[in-house]
């Protein structure tokens, strides 16, 4: 069994497709097909159904992939690291982080990353903490900064919680259950038109919970929108959002509502697979964060509205 085998046969298990999968690896549909059959030869059994033009998994298939993947991940790990500790200076590091912790938390962390490791490439991807545990679990990304669900998290993850955020109601005009200088309480929102964040966004699910453990079910004024999207959408006088204080800051069209004990409140962890062993880089990179939390904490530096975890 060889590994470029390994590879063509997670590309085919992907995409469906032999075509396609030869073109994602960069060789011959014909070159690709010799190597599937010849692994298929190796391991005793067939990998996939061909059927009418249509490519499936077969029971080894499906065993195979998960092993694959993880053999494949490992390779690339070791690679890395070997490259590290003889002197390359070289690596990557892919961070994750939902759109208010990417525009507050990681800015600071990556100045701090880069100006110690000039040489390593930092990719980030922004997005919903549904989506980032996915990404991660699918070994798209090496860290991220996620939002803890209550259920927790999936068990292939090792998430450490290390930061708390208060939710806020973010308004342009003044809310009428809530006199200048109070707050609010969730059940004051009952009759106020919501924005809502799309499907797969933490705060969506937040909101919903925090409205529904009140005893209502919350209007929606709009439905389905990015974290840029929402805001504009309250600046433009369609509704109210609870949204992290952290992403008004730099807003001066939107007025910011406290809630009242106990609040709403998340817990932000830095999660990464747990059967993959970090690349130097990534442990780095964690270091670094941790480092920042700690004396961000220490300097009061920290965004509104968010606490370190002891």
């Amino acid at each position: 069994m060889q590994l470029h085998q390994l590879k063509y046969f997670v590309a085919v298990a992907e995409v469906r497709h032999f075509t396609q999968a030869a073109d994602v690896v960069g060789i011959t549909q014909p070159s690709l097909s010799k190597q599937i059959h010849a692994l298929e030869d190796t391991l005793g059994a067939p990998l996939f159904e061909r059927v009418r033009g249509n490519i499936t998994l077969t029971a080894a298939g499906e065993v195979l992939l998960p092993l694959a993947k993880r053999i494949l991940a490992d390779v690339e790990t070791a690679t890395r690291e070997v490259q590290e500790l003889v002197g390359l200076r070289r690596g990557r590091v892919r961070l994750g982080a939902t759109p208010s912790l990417a525009t507050s938390l990681a800015p600071p962390v990556l100045r701090r990353f880069r100006d110690v490791h000039p040489g390593v490439d930092l990719r980030v991807e922004e997005g919903g903490s549904q989506d980032l545990v996915r990404d991660l679990l699918r070994g798209d990304l090496d860290l991220a900064l996620i939002i803890m669900p209550a259920q927790g998290t999936d068990p292939g993850l090792r998430a450490d919680p290390i930061l708390t955020e208060s939710l806020v109601v973010a308004s342009v005009d003044p809310l009428p259950a809530a006199p200048a200088g109070s707050d609010l309480r969730i059940t004051d929102l009952r009759d106020q038109p919501l924005v809502m964040f799309r499907e797969g966004y933490d705060l969506r699910d937040a909101t919903l919970q925090a409205c529904r453990a009140a005893g209502f079910e919350p209007t929606l004024s709009v439905d389905g929108g990015e974290m840029d999207a929402v805001l504009s959408f309250v600046e433009a006088g369609l509704g109210v959002a609870l949204v992290p204080g952290i992403v008004v800051a730099r807003r001066p069209g939107i007025r910011v509502t406290r809630l009242a004990p106990p609040g709403v409140r998340r817990t932000i962890a830095v999660a990464r697979r747990r059967d993959v062993v970090p690349t130097h880089a990534g442990r780095e990179l964690r270091r670094i964060l941790l480092e920042y939390v700690h004396t961000a904490t220490a300097a009061r530096e920290l965004p509104p509205g968010v606490e370190a975890l002891a």
